[in-house]
């Protein structure tokens, strides 16, 4: 399994962090930024949850992947061109989107972050498929923990900051800052290495066809499918609605920014390290039975903030929890995820298993402003908390060995 700290010590993991970061800026400036900028600007609750449906690109990525998979740009290599491409591309769309009305034209605002959404995915494409060629099996915890620091100083700065600058400027100025921010990531990328070749599809029927004949050859191909779909469905459930829960219990935008964001940072940051190290020296499975489980339970802080009212000591215990708790449980389901990708296809078969985690969450989140406007917000968070139940009964049903990546070829 290797050491705890020696998990650490490869410039491959140490490298990964500033392409974590160019990869989670853009997530909030489809999801709780932008909700928070309408929220803030009156549009109601309905429309607000609706907006959830922006980011199904995310879920349907596995659509174009096999396009990056086959075909590569006239520079930068097979994943670095289309890496660059996509955080270029990114820029103008939120610089873009900063132009929008969201309470006098939100069909503009929703097609401007659908397509900040798009090239969001289409860059995750690439990066997962980049980040799986380049890690060999025994670095994959440690280079997925690194990964995901850098894409949490990214959350930090496009989910935290972004609030605070809230209070002194403009939503609109804010989106703006956030998209030169990632002008930098297209520098970032041509200097990054080139990992070890290997064989693409040679048409496109082939990169069509084959990454789901090679990944449904598997015994436990269903189970893992179901798997996936599961182990993080509460977390997408209640993820577009924590920020309006927040701001309609009382708090303020700095509040948020601060308690939410910037203080939830160092639990994030603790529990993706711990969790990097643990899978490296205890195993997948194990990892990921116990992190499903504290997974789970991390949504109960929303729920007694929901019953008890505006408390910040109960808030920050809340924030607190569910970043360290989540943090560890994301580095054992993507270092899973890994694991089951061929190289060959890494680019379509990271984008299946990514969108299937995502999919049914997205289409239920679309919902969940009904859900809260019917029922409540304590009933919302209880049952963000039993949907996450299936997975763990899932994972029970799948093969030891086949959560193991040393064991995978």
């Amino acid at each position: 399994m290797g050491s705890f700290l020696g998990a650490y010590r490869s410039k491959r993991v140490a490298f990964l962090i500033g392409l974590g970061f160019a990869s989670g800026l853009p997530l909030q400036l489809s999801g709780g930024t932008l909700t928070a900028w309408m929220t803030r600007a009156g549009v109601n609750i309905k429309t607000v949850g609706l907006f959830a449906l922006v980011s199904l690109p995310y879920s349907f990525k596995f659509i174009w992947a096999p396009l990056l998979d086959r075909y590569r740009l006239p520079w930068l290599g097979r994943r670095r061109g289309w890496m660059a491409l996509s955080q270029l591309g990114l820029a103008l769309a939120i610089l873009a989107l900063s132009t929008m009305d969201p309470v006098a034209t939100p069909s503009a605002m929703a097609l401007c972050a659908l397509m900040v959404a798009f090239l969001s995915a289409s860059q995750d494409v690439v990066t997962d498929a980049y980040r799986t060629d380049l890690l060999p099996p025994n670095e994959r915890a440690s280079g997925t923990s690194t990964f995901i620091l850098g894409y949490r100083v990214a959350l930090l700065i496009s989910g935290g900051l972004a609030f605070v600058l809230a209070q002194y400027m403009s939503w609109p100025r804010v989106f703006q800052f956030l998209g030169f921010l990632l002008l930098p990531a297209a520098f970032l990328t041509w200097r990054s290495p080139e990992p070890e070749a290997t064989r693409p599809p040679r048409d496109l029927q082939e990169a069509v066809v084959l990454p789901f004949k090679d990944f449904f050859g598997k015994n436990y191909a269903l189970l893992a499918l179901l798997f996936v779909m599961f182990y993080k469905f509460g977390d997408y459930i209640a993820g577009g609605m924590i920020t309006p829960f927040l701001i309609k219990t009382g708090f303020r935008d700095d509040q948020i920014g601060y308690w939410s964001k910037i203080a939830g940072f160092i639990p994030t940051v603790l529990g993706t390290l711990l969790g990097g190290g643990l899978v490296a020296k205890l195993g997948v499975r194990k990892c990921l039975l116990t992190m499903g489980v504290l997974q789970a339970a991390t949504n109960s802080g929303y729920l007694a903030l929901a019953i008890v009212g505006k408390s910040l000591p109960l808030l920050i215990s809340a924030i607190a929890i569910d970043n360290f708790c989540g943090g560890m449980a994301t580095v054992a389901f993507s270092a899973f995820t890994m694991s089951l990708c061929n190289k060959s296809y890494s680019a379509t078969q990271f984008a299946l298993l990514t969108s299937a985690s995502t999919i049914i969450g997205r289409l239920t989140g679309a919902g969940s402003g009904y859900i809260v406007s019917s029922a409540g917000w304590p009933f919302f968070f209880a049952l963000t908390m039993v949907v996450a139940i299936p997975a763990l009964f899932i994972l029970s049903r799948i093969p030891a060995e086949s959560t193991e990546p040393a064991a995978l070829p």
